[in-house]
């Protein structure tokens, strides 16, 4: 059971109560679920570029993806309501805690260039999102599987009221934001 983020998460409300933004832990925001998804883009007819999508998203999550499927069809994309155009994952509980430690402590600083998240990432209704761009970032993932690159996308989930108390809340975390020029 991971303690990093949870134990963050309690220094989180302290800092929102001294600035006076909360008054009870049950308003402080919280970690509801991460969703990381991978679109296939135009290896979406080629099966094993699939499956190896589908086994490499479950070994970076630790949990088997779910296929997204097209929500309609859009012909100059070829592309079918029904078919299957990428994966997802949903995490909650210890292995949400479990994927954010790993994120925050290992995958991004593997980063190339990285200079920091860019606060705009966190939209108005508190949740963050990124885009990765390379999934060989992971551990999980072996120097010999370099052939068959994607990118991923990780959304954080909180219940935070407003885009302020939400950037608090995951500055306390751990979130690497890029620093302000004033």
């Amino acid at each position: 059971m991971s303690t990093g983020v949870k134990e963050k998460t309690k220094k989180a409300f302290d800092k929102l109560k001294e600035m006076g933004k909360v008054s009870n832990i049950m308003e402080a925001p919280k970690l509801q679920k991460v969703v990381v998804s991978v679109g296939a883009g135009r290896s979406k007819d080629d099966k094993r570029k699939m499956s190896v999508i589908e086994d490499r998203l479950a070994k970076i999550t630790g949990q088997k993806a779910a296929p997204a499927p097209a929500k309609k069809s859009i012909a100059s994309f070829k592309v079918r309501a029904g078919e299957t155009i990428g994966y997802r994952v949903t995490l909650r509980g210890d292995r949400m805690y479990d994927f954010i430690d790993k994120l925050i402590d290992i995958a991004i600083p593997r980063t190339k260039d990285f200079r920091g998240i860019k606060p705009s990432a966190v939209d108005q209704m508190g949740n963050l999102t990124l885009g990765i761009k390379e999934h060989i970032i992971f551990p999980e993932t072996g120097d010999e599987e370099l052939n068959d690159i994607f990118g991923l996308s990780v959304t954080l989930t909180t219940s935070a009221k407003n885009r302020d108390d939400a950037k608090v809340f995951f500055e306390e975390i751990g979130i690497p934001f890029k620093k302000e020029n004033k």
